[in-house]
């Protein structure tokens, strides 16, 4: 993992020694409601979009710190079926790929390497181990997302998705999910002159109880600055099985060059089952294959 933030501190230092000044970043003659985003289609980043014959590459690293992880030893494969607080730490190195097919439909995929520690409540007298540690390969992730109904001057931009999920480490209780997981959704977006809204929720099948529940639900706030600066603010949560993992949602963007932009996203969890802390950060590169 050392190795890892290693090279992508050196890769984003390459980037940023890319920067030149001189550069124009006019914003092109775009209506009032796009000039936050412009023309693309949302990703799944937050305040990331995907134009036509756009290819997306974004290298980026994710810490998360939670100190009071709820888990049950049940689930991790020793016997007893109570709730515990534990210590949770991951490191992630990822990558994320994404290309626009037409000026309505993107593919991406995401990989990650992780490393997870997790520490026992003192309170657990199961044989769960004190001390877990696992690494290697993390989700294998794909999405198709598709514009479905175009923004104009009186109604707001529609669009879904399906997220894809390969399963991964069938036999690691923490970062292993031996299920293919399937999870279509649906977004609304609507721009105005003090900045851009996103709602956007996911259908997941929860396994527990064999039922499709709302999944992951966001409110996404965007404000472009400047024709170099971006600012997002959200809250995220609500995954299946339950509203109590809610976050809260604040990032930055910085255009460096035509092809580069410094991202930076932090996450606080504002409930007590959510993560404490996620800090992200990467440089999103932009290559127009075909611009037509």
């Amino acid at each position: 993992m050392k190795k890892d933030i290693f090279c992508f501190a050196a890769f984003v230092t390459v980037a940023i020694g890319c920067f030149d000044p001189a550069i124009d970043f006019a914003q092109e003659k775009l209506p009032t409601y796009l000039q936050d985003r412009g023309a693309g289609i949302p990703s799944s980043l937050f305040g990331t979009y995907i134009h036509r014959g756009e290819l997306l590459i974004y290298p980026f690293f994710e810490h998360a710190r939670d100190n009071n992880r709820e888990y049950q030893p049940a689930k991790l494969g020793y016997g007893l079926n109570q709730d515990f607080r534990g210590k949770y730490r991951d490191s992630r190195g990822l990558i994320f790929i994404a290309y626009g097919l037409t000026d309505w439909l993107a593919l991406e995929f995401e990989a990650a390497s992780i490393k997870v520690t997790f520490e026992k409540s003192s309170n657990d007298a199961s044989a769960t181990p004190a001390k877990i540690d696992e690494s290697g390969l993390g989700d294998i992730e794909g999405q198709l997302r598709a514009r479905l109904m175009r923004e104009s001057d009186r109604r707001p931009e529609v669009f879904g998705f399906l997220e894809i999920t390969a399963p991964s480490h069938k036999h690691k209780v923490l970062i292993g999910d031996p299920e293919w997981d399937f999870k279509p959704g649906l977004g609304v977006v609507r721009g105005f002159s003090w900045g851009t809204l996103t709602l956007r929720t996911t259908v997941e099948y929860t396994r527990d109880d064999a039922a499709l529940n709302l999944g992951e639900t966001s409110i996404e706030y965007l404000k472009r600055l400047s024709p170099a600066w971006r600012v997002n603010f959200g809250i995220e949560g609500g995954e299946a099985g339950g509203p109590d993992e809610w976050e809260l949602i604040s990032g930055m963007q910085w255009r460096m060059t035509n092809f580069a932009c410094l991202k930076f996203d932090n996450a606080l969890g504002i409930v007590s089952k959510a993560t404490d802390w996620t800090p992200q950060i990467g440089v999103v590169f932009s290559f127009p294959v075909l611009r037509q």
